[in-house]
């Protein structure tokens, strides 16, 4: 597997525990089995999308699900992309299956020659036709000379995999069951009653954050980043972008991670639990919200405090933060 950046002189850096996450995603493919779609998008859940690309491939997959039509250049040709977000042009390549949940989403494909996904709407409210609209757009469909590879149901995280198992079988009526259909969001459980309550129809399951990270996430990471500076400061001393007053007498440490990482404030009630570093077990308070690529914290006199060169951990998604470099151990 590849790593991320230059190596040596990182700021912000991914730890993996090799086996542990390998022997989660086996299981996962296992728990499956036929009809699993890893999902690879966005900043590739933090790996970088080739690592996770490698992973599918060598266990044997078929199709990959990327973002949208600017994540295409690095699948791999053993693989075929399935566009999950719908586009208003048409790639170069017909190789790709494209979404399509709106008739606007098909004029832009007319003689493009591809293969498309239906997308249909879920209650997440987002694109995707609704059960009335769907002869329309078939209409649309074969009149711009596209092949119907599949239906597809994207569904919420809210509820339960029961809620999300009736929003499927309401839909049912509606489709041609020679049809494939592809959903999200349910457990292997219940993936595979769906599919055994109906063997008449071929179904996938798309999945990503369950594979890459475990649901719930599983501790297989460390997220950590550098201490480039630390300085004693006083309490009502004037530091920082913003000149703000120190809280306390202690030590101004600075993070070298920041906006430009993807590292900013935590969302919370409590503004004292905004901070997304820590360091010995105690959150480090932050001075300020982070800025691109440095973040101010203070540490009270007295309590551990980490020097030049040590790190502190780091509470971020993974989905949203670009590390300097992936370590796997």
């Amino acid at each position: 597997m590849g790593g991320v950046g230059y190596g040596g002189g990182m700021t912000l850096r991914l730890t993996v525990d090799r086996a542990a996450w390998t022997t989660h995603v086996q299981a996962t493919t296992t728990a499956y089995g036929h009809g699993l779609v890893p999902v690879v998008k966005g900043n590739g859940y933090g790996f970088g999308r080739p690592v996770l690309h490698e992973v599918a491939s060598s266990a044997g997959a078929r199709y990959v699900c990327v973002g949208d039509l600017h994540e295409l250049h690095d699948v791999p040709a053993t693989l075929t992309p399935v566009v999950l977000t719908p586009t208003l042009a048409a790639p170069n390549s017909t190789k790709p299956i494209l979404t399509v949940g709106d008739v606007a989403h098909v004029q832009p494909l007319r003689d493009w020659g591809g293969s498309v996904m239906v997308k249909l709407r879920s209650s997440m409210h987002r694109y995707g036709v609704a059960p009335a609209e769907l002869g329309t757009l078939l209409d649309a469909v074969h009149s711009a000379r596209l092949h119907i590879a599949a239906f597809a149901i994207h569904l919420p995280l809210a509820g339960t995999d029961a809620d999300r198992v009736a929003e499927v079988e309401a839909w049912l009526p509606h489709l041609d069951p020679a049809v494939a259909i592809w959903v999200s969001h349910l457990s292997p459980a219940r993936f595979h009653a769906l599919r055994h309550a109906h063997p008449d129809r071929e179904w996938f399951i798309r999945v990503g954050t369950a594979m890459w990270h475990g649901a719930p996430k599983g501790p297989f990471f460390r997220l950590e980043a550098d201490v480039l500076s630390v300085q004693p400061v006083h309490a009502g001393q004037m530091v920082g972008y913003r000149a703000t007053p120190a809280p306390f007498d202690g030590t101004l440490v600075s993070i070298g991670a920041g906006t430009a990482a993807g590292v900013a404030s935590l969302e919370h009630a409590d503004p004292a639990m905004r901070s997304p570093f820590h360091f010995a077990r105690r959150r480090l308070e932050m001075l300020e919200p982070p800025h691109m690529h440095t973040s101010l914290v203070v540490v009270p006199t007295g309590a551990p405090c980490p020097v030049i060169g040590e790190h502190v951990d780091v509470q971020r998604p993974l989905t949203t933060t670009s590390v300097h470099e992936v370590v796997w151990q």
